[in-house]
């Protein structure tokens, strides 16, 4: 069986309430987009997403893509645009509950090919329990897609704590995938506020886990990055010298290069010798395909950029889906 975890839904409906409940907050958001993408940028997406609102709606859509793809099993998580990490508690509350609703009836259809996952209001530490249990006991989902950052909130920050403890005792994934990058303005064109953005954000949101010990304290956390963990896995080697030589980087027991095999991530790097790194630094059984379905920025073969590689056929297959099953064997089920 071969297993995508990395495709995402989109909820027009669900949108639509934020903006009915919160315009002014909607409209200062959308500001923020402007300046972080450009409006170039912007106008561009617009016209993609468009083109492709079947695949990320409907279900019948979703399977006929698949079946083309070769997948048989995806993984399915919002778009991040739905985080909404500047909402309010109650808003940001609703939207969770809604959220993870509305992926359990969108994999519901074809549970024997689909697999949810859900979000949690992370800009609101003390509701985030709540939701990761209402995601993986209250809808049977696989576990929770969560971004780099929300507001002030990082992932060393110590009020998520409960949060990691929850998830390693349920045996859940959590999907780290940004949404929007804190550089801003700085890449508002080009289209930099996804190709280095994105790539930043993994590596600032994964050097928070190690660096902090939440890794350490919480040793059966499944937390798969996307985009193949971005920068971090092939610059480790400077966060290595700063535990060596700098007190305040000596927070985690370990090297910080050991953690990446403590870690997972998808196949989403657009290069072959990228991915071999990958292998090599994290593990053959810590990758799993992925393809950011169906966004121009994915992969439109993801099976085939796995098998043409140059990897061994036992490591290819277990990317493909031996990896993705082995990680939800241990979830407890609702």
């Amino acid at each position: 069986m071969i297993t995508d975890v990395h495709a995402h839904l989109l909820l027009p409906a669900l949108h639509a309430e934020v903006e009915r409940r919160g315009p002014e907050l909607v409209a200062e958001a959308a500001d923020l987009e402007r300046r972080r993408n450009g409006v170039e940028s912007l106008q561009a997406s617009g016209a993609m997403i468009g083109a492709r609102i079947p695949k990320l709606t409907d279900v019948a859509a979703r399977l006929a893509a698949m079946d083309e793809q070769g997948v048989d099993r995806q993984w399915v998580s919002v778009s991040p645009n739905h985080f909404y990490p500047w909402a309010p508690e109650g808003l940001a509350a609703w939207v969770a509950m809604e959220t993870n609703r509305l992926i359990a009836a969108h994999v519901a259809q074809a549970p024997d090919r689909l697999i949810g996952l859900g979000v949690v209001p992370l800009q609101h530490p003390h509701r985030i329990v709540e939701y990761l249990d209402d995601a993986v006991l209250g809808r049977g989902l696989a576990g929770v897609e969560i971004s780099s950052f929300a507001g002030d909130v990082e992932l060393s920050d110590e009020r998520l704590e409960p949060f990691w403890a929850r998830a390693a005792e349920l045996g859940c994934v959590v999907f780290l995938h940004p949404f929007g990058c804190s550089l801003d303005e700085r890449l508002d064109r080009f289209y930099l506020s996804n190709t280095v953005g994105q790539p930043a954000e993994n590596a600032v949101a994964l050097s928070h886990l190690i660096f902090s010990g939440v890794l350490d304290r919480h040793p059966e956390l499944k937390i798969v990055a996307a985009h193949g963990g971005g920068y971090l896995p092939f610059a480790i080697g400077r966060s290595d010298r700063a535990w060596n030589v700098r007190p305040e980087a000596r927070r985690c027991e370990h090297a910080p290069s050991t953690y990446l095999r403590k870690l997972w991530f998808d196949t989403v790097v657009h290069d072959p010798v990228a991915l071999r790194h990958l292998v090599e630094v994290a593990g053959g059984k810590r990758v799993l395909m992925g393809s950011d379905f169906p966004f121009d920025m994915g992969l439109d073969d993801p099976v085939t950029a796995v098998r043409s590689a140059g990897l061994p056929d036992d490591l290819a297959r277990m990317i493909l889906g031996e990896n993705a099953d082995a990680l939800l064997r241990s979830k407890v089920r609702a």
